[in-house]
C-alpha cells in the first residue's frame, strides 16, 4: 500500500526539514512529511492543495480548486522513509491533510524509522490503529470549531474527544479567529475535561500582521483561562509557502 503525499513547488513529494512552527514542539528542528487528502474542509485551511481538488464543491475562502494530479504523488512506505532518513533529523512531524486516513501505510513507513521520534498532526476525528499508535510519541490534535465551516457532527466526535482528553501523548490545539471562538473552546473543555496546560490557542492567519493583531487579545484570554498560546513561527520566517 502506497502513501499519497502532497507536492512541493517542484512537483515532488513534500518532505523537508524545518523548524516546527506550532504547538508544544515549536522551534524544534524536525523532518516534515505532508500527506494529501482530508475528511474535513476548513474554509480557512492553509493547505487546501491537499484536498480542495477540481470537482470538490465544499467552500474555501480562496475559491481555488487544485488539479489533483499536479498536487498528489504516491510513494511506497519504504521510499518515503528513505527520503525522511536522508534529512538527518531526530524528530518527524507527519501532517496533512489528515494523516490518520493513511494509518496502515504510515505504520509500515515508521517500521523503517525505528529510532525517530514521531509526532502526528490530526484533526482528531480518526482513531489511530494500534499498529500505528505504538510508534507515535506525540499527537497534536486540532479539533475544528464552528468558524472552520465544518458541521460539529463531522468535526467534533464525542467518542474521539473523550479519547484524546485521556491520552497523555495528546495536546489540543484550537485555531482561533475571534474571542467568540474561545467561548467554544471553554465549552468543549468543560464537557470533555481537557487539562488547560495541554490546551493551545493559536491565532488563525497566514501573514504576520494578522497573527500579531489577533495575538494581542488572544494572549489575555490565554492568561485568563490558563491555556497556552501557540504562534505560527513558520509564517513569520517563510511566509505562507509549501515546504517550510
Amino acid at each position: 500500500m502506497n502513501l499519497t503525499l502532497a507536492t512541493d513547488d517542484t512537483g515532488g513529494p513534500e518532505i523537508f526539514a524545518s523548524l516546527q512552527g506550532e504547538g508544544p514542539s515549536m522551534g524544534v528542528p524536525v523532518a516534515f512529511v505532508r500527506l494529501s487528502r482530508c475528511n474535513l474542509a476548513c474554509t480557512w485551511c492553509d493547505t487546501a492543495y491537499t484536498w480542495h481538488f477540481e470537482g470538490d464543491n465544499r467552500p474555501h475562502r480562496d475559491g481555488v480548486a487544485y488539479d489533483r494530479k499536479a498536487n498528489q504523488v504516491t510513494l511506497s512506505p519504504a521510499e518515503t522513509a528513505e527520503r525522511i532518513a536522508a534529512l538527518g533529523q531526530k524528530r518527524l512531524v507527519i501532517t496533512g491533510g489528515e494523516p490518520l486516513l493513511q494509518a496502515s501505510a504510515l505504520a509500515e513507513m515508521l517500521a523503517h524509522l525505528p529510532d525517530i521520534t514521531v509526532e502526528i498532526e490530526t484533526n482528531g476525528t480518526v482513531a489511530p490503529p494500534a499498529r500505528l499508535d505504538v510508534r507515535v510519541d506525540q499527537y497534536n490534535v486540532s479539533p475544528k470549531l464552528s468558524h472552520s465551516g465544518n458541521p460539529a457532527e463531522l468535526a467534533l466526535l464525542p467518542e474521539r474527544l473523550d479519547a484524546w482528553a485521556s491520552e497523555p501523548r495528546a495536546f489540543l490545539k484550537f485555531v482561533v479567529a475571534s474571542p467568540a471562538d474561545v467561548d467554544e473552546v471553554l465549552a468543549l473543555q468543560e464537557r470533555y475535561r481537557f487539562r488547560p496546560e495541554r490546551v493551545f490557542l493559536m491565532a488563525e492567519g497566514t501573514d504576520s500582521a494578522t497573527l500579531r493583531a489577533r495575538q494581542a487579545w488572544l494572549s489575555d484570554l490565554c492568561l485568563q483561562h490558563g491555556f497556552r498560546m501557540s504562534d505560527r513561527m513558520h509564517i513569520h520566517l517563510y511566509g505562507d509557502t509549501r515546504g517550510t
